[in-house]
């Protein structure tokens, strides 16, 4: 029998005290080198935002208090959230759309923004999870499926590109351009008529900051014009991306689900796999087609911990599949009896169904 995960709506403020100071001494027992910025955003005067790196966990805010944590569950207050990049990178600015005056919380990694939120020094974890230039980041998959946090929003935005160098610098003087591997590929016509050689780093924003401290005048970055801003360069060129149009999707996620509210439409999504069989996959889908639930995306990843599964064939010998998690995203709320109907039906032939989210569709870009 497969087993449904369906997330228990609870609100922040039901979470014991006791559970908050056993997180809190994990915290501080156990210190990993996690390097951080953080940016409050509800200050009138933003000037220079980088506040310097954190060298460790110990030199991080503080872990939130229970005051903290109902005052959280209130849209109007300031809320913490981490993101992977620097100030200046798009994930950030999709955070501040999201919470505009939310305290940002810069992280070297996806895994460290995850354990932030794990470990309640922020709210909220801001993950980027598809564009329509580049498709889906399937890596970021798997970190939906390896912690246990929940989606409570997603963020459209869109992403523009822009050449950034030192101030006098022109850009038929530039030699290299760095940036984020996917900002050069999806800036390739621009690049190739620059005619300069390309250097991947972890951040749009991160390019900047290395143009600007270390003082490269041959050298450009592709960030956003607001890394322009905060690292003190200029912008040569806006909007050089292929595509005259890239909007790229984030998801929020926090410790707690969100419990679902009537006035505005709401999206779900699951992840869940099946045994191997003709029309498994048709079944699977048609229990949403049976009661008029639109899905708006579907993605596979092979297993990690099982890759490829092996079928008993004939003659020839045995036959070898891949073992896929399916993610669908379907437009419909976890209240709503028909969800709940469909996820029960699905479950009769999935072999794991998981929920790992119930939250408003963004709809504005």
């Amino acid at each position: 029998m497969a087993s449904l995960i369906v997330p228990k709506l609870t609100t922040s403020s039901q979470l014991g005290y006791q559970n908050l100071r056993k997180r809190h001494s994990a915290f501080t027992l156990k210190k990993t080198n996690i390097m951080m910025h953080v940016v409050n955003h509800n200050q009138s005067q933003m000037g220079d935002v980088s506040h310097g790196l954190h060298k460790d966990l110990g030199s991080l805010p503080r872990p939130l208090s229970i005051s903290d944590i109902v005052a959280a569950s209130d849209n109007r207050a300031k809320v913490r959230i981490s993101y992977k990049g620097l100030p200046g990178s798009f994930s950030e600015e999709a955070a501040v759309k999201a919470y505009p005056n939310c305290e940002t919380v810069s992280c070297s990694d996806f895994e460290e923004a995850f354990k932030a939120v794990e470990l309640w020094l922020t709210d909220k974890v801001v993950l980027p999870i598809e564009n329509t230039s580049g498709g889906s980041i399937h890596r970021n998959y798997d970190l939906l499926l390896r912690h246990r946090l929940h989606i409570v929003g997603e963020v459209q935005l869109a992403t523009n590109f822009s050449l950034l160098a030192l101030p006098g610098v022109r850009k038929e003087y530039l030699k290299r351009v760095l940036s984020h591997s996917q900002a050069l590929d999806l800036s390739d016509d621009f690049l190739n008529k620059l005619g300069v050689a390309r250097e991947n780093v972890d951040d749009t924003a991160g390019a900047a900051q290395i143009v600007a401290s270390n003082g490269l005048y041959d050298t450009g970055a592709i960030a956003s014009n607001r890394a322009a801003e905060i690292y003190g360069l200029c912008v040569l060129e806006e909007r050089i991306q292929d595509d005259s149009e890239i909007i790229s999707r984030y998801l929020v996620l926090a410790r707690d689900p969100i419990i679902p509210k009537a006035n505005k439409p709401f999206k779900t999504s699951i992840v869940f796999t099946l045994n191997e069989g003709p029309g498994v996959l048709f079944k699977a889908l048609a229990v949403f087609a049976l009661r008029d639930i639109n899905l708006s995306k579907i993605e596979s990843r092979p297993q990690r911990n099982r890759p490829l599964r092996v079928v008993d064939g004939s003659n020839t010998g045995t036959a070898k599949y891949f073992d896929y998690l399916f993610y669908i995203d379907f437009e419909a709320s976890m209240t709503e009896p028909r969800a709940q109907t469909a996820l029960g039906h699905l479950q009769e032939f999935a072999t794991f169904l998981r929920v790992l989210g119930c939250y408003p569709i963004d709809s504005t870009v």
